[in-house]
């Protein structure tokens, strides 16, 4: 890996949005669509749709066959749950890495040190897009803000992360973003910082960008209103459980921002054993029966469970090569039982 990475002697020149675009268009119908996706996770945020907004799909894109595969069989998974919820496609093409490794698809797609970025934006940009053409609203995590502008006509939901809420790039990258976007809380568990970057993203500010030639403009950015708290637990543990989820929402409305939270069943929540997502699942249900203000939950799935080394070698088919996923079967008995939760709480509701 470093052999290759030590050739790149001289800058290369990067595909730039508008160029990407052109070569790999939306069409007018996949971009009513999109927009009709953002609506309605934007209507699920607001509680103007009772529906919880589940984003779900592999840690990370690899390999495109298996995504697609997956993606499939996520459409029929909406069709059976589609009353109760809307299932948002996890298609991150960007990791963030606490020291060094794979950055993910798109800036490295051969998973081998080559670090082909031009291939990556291509390869990812297609990806979406079949991934869009079978139905499905997209979800990603927002890393490199020079990198956003290829895919911001595709995206109905945005993550920053535990590492990127504190930045205030980033912040200002959120500020003009055209979907709903979830700020993930701190690495320690605390929800202060992404209060703080709920308010500043917000907020119409002038931000530097890279506009659709490829070139650094000053900018209007309009403030993104769409955002709201992700809970993913820290160092000390998950704080999914409804004490931690009272909280949170408590300081939310004491903030002036949403006060509705989701709940990654991931990460620090499951402690990294991807089963026991299925248990975070089950406390959200419960939750939502006892009133507690979720709007949604964030899940890591594949076809297969578990995790696999990162080569450049064909290895597992439909098993991730970053952080361990729940598998196919237990994807879809989880979310059929998570459906039946919120049906029961619609009933509840009525009844009140």
């Amino acid at each position: 890996m470093n052999s290759k990475t030590a050739t790149l002697t001289s800058e290369q020149p990067i595909t730039t949005p508008a160029e990407i675009h052109q070569q790999l268009p939306l069409n007018q119908v996949l971009e009513q669509q999109i927009q009709r996706h953002r609506l309605a996770v934007q209507q699920i945020i607001k509680g103007q749709d009772k529906r919880l907004l589940v984003v779900v799909g592999p840690c990370s894109a690899h390999d495109t066959a298996a995504t697609l595969d997956y993606a499939k069989r996520l459409v029929q998974l909406q069709e059976e749950v589609a009353d109760q919820l809307l299932l948002v496609m996890r298609v991150y093409i960007e990791k963030p890495r606490t020291c060094l490794g794979w950055k993910g698809m798109v800036n490295d797609p051969d998973r081998d040190g080559s670090n082909n970025l031009n291939k990556g934006l291509t390869i990812s940009r297609q990806l979406m897009l079949q991934i869009v053409e079978l139905g499905l609203p997209i979800a990603t995590e927002a890393l490199n803000p020079f990198l956003a502008p290829h895919f911001d006509d595709l995206i109905s939901w945005y993550a920053l992360g535990a590492r990127t809420t504190e930045s205030q790039t980033h912040r200002e990258m959120a500020s003009q973003l055209p979907g709903a976007i979830g700020f993930k809380n701190g690495t320690d568990g605390g929800f202060d910082v992404a209060v703080n970057a709920m308010k500043a993203a917000a907020q119409p500010q002038q931000i530097t960008r890279i506009n659709a030639l490829g070139q650094l403009v000053l900018s209007n950015a309009p403030g993104n209103p769409l955002s709201h708290l992700v809970l993913r637990g820290g160092k000390s543990g998950p704080n999914y459980q409804p004490q931690y989820v009272l909280a949170a929402s408590q300081a939310l409305r004491a903030a002036g921002v949403n006060h509705r939270v989701m709940v990654d069943a991931s990460h620090a929540n499951c402690g990294k054993v991807s089963e026991r997502q299925q248990q975070v699942l089950e406390s959200v249900g419960q939750q939502l029966q006892d009133g507690q203000a979720i709007l949604g939950v964030m899940l890591e799935s594949f076809l297969v469970a578990g995790q696999q080394p990162l080569e450049a070698t064909k290895g597992v088919y439909g098993q991730s090569m970053t952080d361990p996923c729940l598998n196919w079967s237990s994807t879809g008995f989880s979310l059929r039982k998570l459906a039946q939760q919120v049906k029961l709480t619609f009933r509840v509701a009525e009844s009140a």
